[in-house]
């Protein structure tokens, strides 16, 4: 074993997350030292990973964005080279860029005499690191397997089979027929991309998405830019971004029924007379209980007026060497059969049960937009005094930290707002950790839940959507209950709450 290079602290993963979690660590602890390990040779985490068409966000930059660096862009729904420029340059003016070691992709982390050792595999090589903190910043999926789906018949496509998180780069579309699988963020932003460069698309969804049109540009930002000066321009459209998107949220968990109305009402307004809001974009649950789509500037809706771009509700029945086959969904209001085989079935009315018929769609690439394997630690192997330890058999504390693994700090973001708000609380909670232990003249902190808890908890989602990658991966997450410190995460101003005064129970101390 080759001698380790010893550092108070390492942040693993140059995302988004990473790259905050960085600055917290050198604006709380400035005589600290630390090293940021990235696996790529760049960074920005998913906004230099993928290359499909037409990358964006789907959330607000001016919170998506960093609160030490604002995005003063009045732009607000940005593209993804955009959004890695911007990353990038926050690292670079803040000095984080000195610290991170590009190409290191930790193997394994081992705890043992009060510090973390890691294994590093750099250009087919291992190197050792060792710490007295780990921070993990790694995202929540895996960036080499994609989540595998069963298409039935798919080995028979001659054709070209693409998943979105592999794009090639020499790929043409031109003149092609594309189909695209799937309904969710991915395929809402690759249709109207594929038809401007010529292709003829068809969205094939077995379960439709909620769809919501939004300004690319937000002219309240641009207003403020005119008087004020663009930091607190920016200052102002932060909260504007904090506060409105929360309360749309709490009224679609409050008022279901209204806000699923209204949005059926803006979409039938959005669609071409050709295309029916039944089956296609009435989805079977409710507003946010899976991500609400984006649609910067309605690109979507326009997409599906241009007649290069088509959507087909239903269930596949097979694939062959040039077509897919599938059973249409009936709408919801069908009547006869469909209605009684439905009045069985939970929320019936927005159920939509595939016709006995089929119907064909001629394909030269079929894109595979079906979600993301969910993995969390970016897969390496963790141990604490040689006992492997998983984050399944965890319980998670305060969002923050895992039982029984010391000295570990668990960086993630929300699912239902700007992921980079849920990872700066958590990121600001661990430095605020790590001043406390510093004070007090403490080396080690672990939460520990005690068996009489875990018998009274009743356990909870980490995640509270139910979207298929998600509900796929909930055997691959870390337990959450109904008893404090095990509670799942619950807003930003919680989160944000208990980062500044939050105590610090179920914690030990060494």
């Amino acid at each position: 074993m080759s001698v380790p290079e010893v550092l108070d602290v390492i942040v693993i993963g140059a995302g988004i997350s990473g790259i905050n979690a960085a600055y917290r660590v050198q604006e709380g602890l400035p005589d600290a030292s630390y090293a940021v390990l990235e696996t790529r040779a760049r960074v920005g985490g998913t906004w230099d990973f993928f290359k499909y068409p037409g990358l964006r966000s789907d959330s607000d930059l001016s919170t998506f964005g960093f609160t030490w660096r604002p995005w003063l862009s009045s732009r607000q729904i940005a593209p993804g080279d955009s959004i890695r420029d911007y990353v990038e340059t926050c690292a670079q003016e803040f000095g984080i860029d000195k610290h991170i070691r590009f190409g290191h992709k930790l193997v394994a982390a081992d705890w043992s005499d009060n510090k973390w050792t890691l294994t590093v595999q750099v250009d087919g090589k291992q190197k050792y690191f060792q710490s007295k903190f780990m921070i993990l910043s790694t995202g929540y999926y895996d960036y080499d397997t994609p989540l595998q789906t069963d298409i039935p018949g798919i080995k028979n496509f001659k054709g070209t089979v693409i998943h979105p998180q592999f794009w090639p780069s020499n790929v043409d579309v031109k003149g092609k027929k594309v189909v695209i699988i799937g309904s969710g963020a991915t395929t809402i932003t690759l249709l109207p991309n594929l038809v401007n460069e010529g292709a003829d698309v068809t969205v094939l969804q077995r379960s439709p998405s909620y769809i919501l049109a939004r300004p690319a540009v937000d002219r309240f930002m641009w207003f403020l830019s005119i008087f004020l000066p663009m930091h607190i321009a920016a200052f102002f459209v932060r909260i504007k971004f904090l506060v409105i998107p929360w309360l749309f949220y709490k009224a679609c968990q409050r008022y279901p029924n209204v806000i699923k109305q209204l949005i059926h009402k803006r979409t039938s307004a959005a669609l071409p007379p050709s295309i029916p809001v039944d089956p296609h974009f009435m989805p079977r649950y409710n507003p946010w209980e899976q991500r609400i789509c984006v649609s910067p500037d309605g690109d979507f809706f326009q997409a599906l007026h241009s007649g290069n771009a088509h959507i087909a509700t239903g269930t596949i029945e097979t694939v062959s060497s040039s077509s897919i086959t599938y059973h249409p969904a009936l709408p919801s209001t069908a009547p006869g059969d469909h209605k009684a085989a439905n009045a069985h079935a939970p929320g019936f009315a927005d159920a939509h049960l595939p016709s006995e018929k089929t119907s064909h769609l001629q394909a030269d690439i079929i894109i595979t937009a079906t979600g993301l394997k969910f993995q969390l630690a970016g897969g390496a192997h963790i141990s604490v005094n040689g006992i492997h330890r998983t984050v399944p058999e965890s319980y998670m504390w305060k969002g923050l930290l895992l039982s029984d693994i010391p000295n570990c700090g668990f960086i993630i973001g929300y699912t239902n707002s700007s992921w980079t708000l849920g990872s700066d609380a958590n990121a600001r909670h661990v430095v605020r950790l790590l001043r406390y232990m510093r004070r007090k003249g403490l080396e080690v902190v672990v939460p520990q839940i005690t068996s009489e808890e875990v018998k009274k908890m009743k356990p909870k989602d980490v995640v509270n959507l139910n979207s298929t990658y998600f509900e796929r991966a909930r055997g691959d997450m870390p337990k959450v209950g109904d008893l404090k410190p095990w509670q799942p995460r619950v807003s930003f101003w919680v989160d944000m709450w208990q980062s500044w005064v939050g105590g610090w129970e179920g914690l030990q101390f060494l």
